[in-house]
């Protein structure tokens, strides 16, 4: 009898300054990594635009004390890419009906629309929030993981 084993999950994380550059930073970052862990280029730029978002609020609305940092994380795992940004705001982010003059305010509802799975929670323990999503990998790229092999 054969035995096959999934792959172990791939995860890093960044810590960045809770300021605009970190934006971009964060983009270059999932860029690279996802360029390392052989992400499609269409999902990889899916990614980095709903992480630019997910950092841009967390930059934008985290009303926190100076010196408090923005976490990113990025989880490879059974087929699935899930991003996730954690910030020291405990406000949960909710999607907004963004007028045709307004300048901002259409982030979540792009997350929600480009995403596969997304949402916010408290941080378990500490201060904060965690908002995230989640993108499926074609079986193509990651044909080892069990999620794949019953599409196949």
């Amino acid at each position: 009898m054969e035995r096959t084993t999934s792959p172990l999950p791939r995860e890093i994380e960044w810590r960045l300054p809770r300021c605009p550059r970190s934006v971009g930073r964060s983009r270059s970052l999932l860029a690279e990594q996802a360029r390392a862990w052989k992400v499609p280029d269409d999902l990889a730029e899916t990614a980095v635009l709903l992480l630019s978002e997910l950092m841009t609020n967390a930059v934008r609305h985290g009303r926190v004390p100076v010196g408090r940092e923005v976490g990113a994380r990025c989880v490879l795992d059974g087929g699935v890419l899930r991003v996730e940004v954690a910030d020291a705001s405990d406000v949960l982010p909710r999607p907004r009906e963004a007028g045709p003059d307004d300048e901002s305010g259409r982030g979540l509802a792009l997350v929600e629309l480009l995403a596969d799975a997304w949402g916010a929670d408290p941080r378990p323990y500490g201060i904060g929030k965690t908002t995230w999503f989640e993108l499926g990998l074609p079986c193509v790229t990651y044909p080892a993981y069990p999620s794949c092999s019953s599409h196949e």
